[in-house]
């Protein structure tokens, strides 16, 4: 187990984070004691275009995968177009390895409130919806009870802080669909239809929910708006790097000796990020790793120095996405890795698009075949073939995503592939599972 070195450590720069470990931080009373809805008081003496341009200015950008400029987003909608507004908060993480908007909402649910009222205001919302994955209960209930205590401390509702702005915020859980974290799915689900990406365009700035101009936005981003709110854009931006500014919850998990969730500046490195966790685990080497969960291209231990910041892992083939860091080490089978994820990204697809519905499902047979012992050197060109396929043509980002871990492991572990090809290395999987698979 590493110390981490002073210089290390001081790339922690707790913002979101900064309460999750005070008692009862879910709870409106101790949120009020650590600044607590005092960005909400600032916020309602401006006027929502200033709140728009301040987000424009500190250069936040989206925490949800994407990384679009956020209050670039918050300007698209109309304003004067007599349609009421809504805001949509996606709290639908169901990524595997992605797990940094959950413990937010259990550990400090208020941040999340308090910003979606701010936001709200900002783009003329009256009213704002949580979409919040159904498995995640406990999540769910802290949500809903800092809503109440917001709403009895006159935080939500009419006249909220005798400011003359009305806003009322609903909590809805889903039935449990990754592809309910796609925009349009979510905004389809919400209506009360099945969760499926809508053809774009129209987009939901101007076509969202019920046909009217919606923002969605991604529990970390809205959580980021009080801060900013308070500290200004100029602070905001002293944080991460020139195009990607402010810190960002890394979720490290895998082989590491410290696996959670730490808060830094964007722009730190894997190799700052384990010696903050610890380091590997005894006897582990690093082999591969995800900068930005599963639906992101595999990096390689070469790439240890890589910023992890938007521009910094897109220069290196990969998307810095959810931020969800899996660590894998050299006992750690690339080929195994990405059948699991593929397995994932098939079961979840929502079968709207030929691409995704045929090209997972026959991508994961392939993988059983080599992972049996059975597989053969053209299986790989037909993996590859499969994903030119998908890559681009599906209604959503799910089916692309599903690609980037096999192009990305044939590319650097293309060996592995074919030592299971040619009998080198001992089937994972036995025989029975290639039952159906041809």
């Amino acid at each position: 187990m590493t110390t981490p070195r002073p210089e290390t450590l001081a790339k922690l720069t707790p913002v979101l984070t900064k309460r999750w470990l005070s008692p009862d931080a879910w709870r409106i009373g101790t949120y009020e004691q650590l600044d607590g809805y005092a960005a909400l008081r600032k916020a309602l003496k401006a006027h929502p275009d200033d709140l728009i341009q301040l987000i424009k200015d500190s250069g936040l950008r989206g925490r949800g995968g994407a990384g679009f400029p956020t209050g670039l987003k918050w300007g698209f909608i109309p304003q004067g177009d007599g349609k009421p507004h809504y805001l949509v908060v996606n709290a639908d993480e169901g990524e595997p390895g992605t797990c940094k908007d959950l413990p937010l909402m259990t550990h400090d649910p208020h941040a999340l409130v308090e910003g979606v009222i701010i936001a709200s205001y900002a783009i003329r919302a009256s009213r704002a919806y949580i979409y919040i994955r159904g498995e995640a209960v406990h999540a769910a209930r802290r949500l809903r009870n800092a809503v109440q205590e917001a709403y009895d401390k006159g935080y939500l509702g009419r006249n909220i802080l005798r400011s003359g702005y009305d806003l009322e915020l609903v909590v809805h859980s889903g039935a449990g669909a990754y592809i309910c974290g796609e925009e349009t799915a979510l905004l389809d689900s919400l209506e009360g239809f099945r969760g499926q990406p809508r053809l774009r365009p129209p987009f939901p700035a101007t076509h969202g929910l019920y046909a009217s101009p919606t923002v969605v936005n991604n529990v970390g981003t809205i959580a980021s708006v009080p801060p900013i709110v308070l500290g200004g854009a100029d602070w905001w931006k002293t944080m991460g790097t020139e195009k990607s500014s402010g810190p960002m919850i890394y979720s490290l998990s895998g082989r590491i000796n410290n696996p959670g969730q730490y808060e830094c500046s964007m722009g730190v490195t894997l190799r700052e990020l384990l010696e903050l966790a610890g380091g590997m685990q005894p006897g582990h080497n690093l082999r591969f790793w995800t900068p930005g969960g599963s639906s992101t291209p595999l990096l390689a231990a070469e790439h240890l120095d890589v910023p992890l910041d938007f521009e910094g892992v897109a220069a290196a083939g990969s998307i810095l996405g959810t931020t969800a860091t899996q660590i894998f080490s050299d006992q750690d089978c690339p080929v195994y890795a990405t059948y699991r994820w593929l397995e994932f990204y098939h079961h979840e697809s929502c079968g709207k698009c030929t691409p995704c519905r045929e090209g997972n499902y026959w991508m994961v047979r392939v993988y059983r075949r080599i992972l049996s012992g059975q597989g053969t050197h053209e299986d790989l060109d037909t993996l590859l073939d499969t994903c030119d396929n998908i890559l681009g043509r599906s209604f959503c980002g799910l089916g692309d995503g599903a690609t980037s871990s096999v192009t990305s492991s044939l590319k650097y572990f293309k060996q592995d592939y074919l030592d299971y090809i040619e009998g080198r290395t001992a089937p994972k999987l036995s025989e029975k599972t290639l039952v159906g698979a041809h």
